[in-house]
C-alpha cells in the first residue's frame, strides 16, 4: 500500500506542475476596427481585466494584449468585454470609510466593462475586489453609471442613495413598466437583468443576455459505488496483531457544490459513505484460556468525507481532478471479539474512530462518468482503549454516475 501511495502522490504532482487551462475560441477588435478571431484563456475573472492572453492557433505561442491596444473582445457564447471611458464612483460600503455626502464622486476612468445583456438598452458590470459598480446605456446611448452609494448621516446612521432607480424609470420608459415595478428593482445582477430584460421585450426588440450564456451547473449529485482494499493491524505492547488486507464493497452519495470563481475549477464535497471491514479466525491458544480461541473483527460504519477539490480541464468533455478531505466515522455497532469453542466471549472490544486523511485522484467525463483513486491515511479504530493502538488503512477504487 504505500508503493501504491507514492505513486498517487507522484500522479498527483505530475498534474499539478502540467495541467493547463484550455483556450477557447474567441475574438478580439484592435484600435484599427479590425476583429481578430483567436483562442482566448478563460480565466473566469473574478475581477474585471485589464488584459488577457490569446493564441492565434491550437499549438501557437500566446500573447498579452491590453485595454490600450483593444476595444473589444470575448469568448464564444460565454463573455464579452468592452472597453469604455465612464465615470465611475468608487465609494466604498465599508462604514468606517463612508463619508457624508450623499452624492457620488465621479473620476473618469477607461475600463473593460463586462456585457451582461444587449438589447434595447445594454447592461454591463463592472467588479473591483469588493467594489461592484452597473452602467447602462442611456437614452442618449451613452454609457453611464447606475448610481447608488451607501453615505452616512449626521445620526451616525447609514443611509443610501438609490439615484439608479430615477434612472431606470427616466431612461428606460415602457408602458407596461410602472413606478412601482421600478421601485421593487434592488441594485444587484439578478434584479438588473430582469429589468432590462422586460425592458427590450416590452419594445419587442431582440436581446442576448450573456449572464444565461455562462450560466453553469454548481451542484452536483453522484452515485459513487466502490471496491475498497482495506487493512487493519492492532498493537497491544509490543505484540502486533495483523488482520491482513481485505477487499470489501462501499457506496457513497456524493453532494457537490460548485465554487462560483475561477472558471468552476474548485469545488466542495460532502460524501456519506457505507463501507466494511471483516475478518474471522479460528487458532489454537497457548494463553491462560486454552483451546481454541476464535477472533473476529465485524467493523461497519458511515465515513462521511468532507473535500475540497480541484479541476484540470483538458478538454470541454473531459477533466482530471484531485482531492483532499478529511474523514469523519461513524461506528455501526462495530467489535473486535474474543470467543471460545463453547462460544463464550473472553473479550469484546467496542470500535470507535478517529478523523483521518484521504486524498483522491480522478477523472471525469461530460460532467457524468468518474473514476478515483483514493487513499485514506492510517485511522485509529480502538480511540477509548489507551493501552490498544491500531491501524487502519484503505485504498478505494471509485466509479460514480452524476444523476443531477
Amino acid at each position: 500500500m504505500k508503493n501504491q501511495l507514492l505513486i498517487l502522490l507522484f500522479s498527483i504532482s505530475f498534474i499539478n506542475c502540467y495541467a493547463q487551462i484550455t483556450f477557447e475560441k474567441g475574438y478580439y477588435i484592435n484600435n484599427n476596427n479590425e476583429t481578430i478571431e483567436c483562442q482566448i484563456k478563460n480565466l473566469d475573472w473574478r475581477n474585471n481585466p485589464t488584459e488577457f492572453e490569446y493564441r492565434l492557433q491550437e499549438n501557437s505561442e500566446s500573447k498579452k494584449e491590453s485595454i490600450k491596444l483593444v476595444k473589444e473582445f470575448g469568448i464564444n457564447n460565454i463573455s464579452k468585454y468592452v472597453r469604455s471611458t465612464v465615470n465611475i464612483d468608487r465609494s466604498s460600503d465599508v462604514i468606517s470609510n463612508m463619508n457624508y455626502d450623499k452624492n457620488p464622486i465621479f473620476k473618469e476612468e477607461v475600463i473593460f466593462l463586462k456585457v451582461l445583456l444587449e438589447g434595447k438598452s445594454n447592461l454591463y458590470e463592472y467588479i473591483d475586489s469588493n467594489l461592484r459598480r452597473y452602467f447602462y446605456t442611456n437614452s442618449t446611448s451613452n454609457i453611464e453609471q447606475l448610481v447608488r452609494k451607501s453615505y452616512k448621516t449626521h445620526e451616525n446612521q447609514v443611509a443610501e442613495n438609490t439615484t439608479f432607480r430615477n434612472q431606470l424609470w427616466n431612461d428606460l420608459k415602457c408602458p407596461s413598466i410602472s413606478i412601482n415595478r421600478v421601485k421593487t428593482v434592488d441594485y444587484t445582477k439578478k434584479d438588473l437583468i430582469k429589468f432590462f430584460t422586460l425592458y427590450s421585450t416590452c419594445h419587442k426588440t431582440e436581446f442576448s443576455n450573456f449572464k444565461q450564456k455562462e450560466k453553469r451547473d454548481f451542484f452536483n449529485l453522484t452515485l459513487r459505488p466502490r471496491i475498497n482494499s482495506s487493512s487493519l493491524t492492532m498493537m497491544e505492547n509490543s505484540q502486533e496483531m495483523d488482520y491482513g488486507t481485505k477487499i470489501g464493497l462501499g457506496f457513497g452519495v456524493e453532494s457537490e457544490f460548485i465554487l462560483p470563481f475561477k472558471k468552476g475549477k474548485w469545488s466542495i464535497l460532502i460524501e456519506p459513505t457505507f463501507q466494511y471491514f471483516k475478518y474471522k479466525n479460528t487458532t489454537e491458544s497457548n494463553n491462560v484460556f486454552g483451546g481454541e480461541l476464535t477472533e473476529e473483527v465485524d467493523y461497519n460504519s458511515i465515513e462521511i468525507p468532507i473535500s475540497l477539490r480541484h479541476y484540470f480541464f483538458i478538454n470541454p468533455n473531459s477533466k482530471i481532478f484531485i482531492n483532499a478531505s478529511i474523514v469523519t466515522d461513524l461506528t455501526l455497532g462495530s467489535t473486535i471479539e474474543f470467543t471460545r469453542k463453547d462460544g463464550s466471549t473472553i473479550n469484546s472490544l467496542k470500535l470507535d474512530s478517529r478523523n483521518n486523511l484521504a486524498m483522491g485522484l480522478g477523472y471525469k467525463h461530460n460532467d457524468t462518468y468518474s473514476f478515483e483513486i483514493r487513499y485514506q491515511t492510517s485511522r485509529e479504530v480502538l480511540e477509548q482503549y489507551g493501552f490498544l493502538k491500531t491501524d487502519y488503512k484503505t485504498l478505494s477504487f471509485i466509479v460514480g454516475y452524476s444523476i443531477m
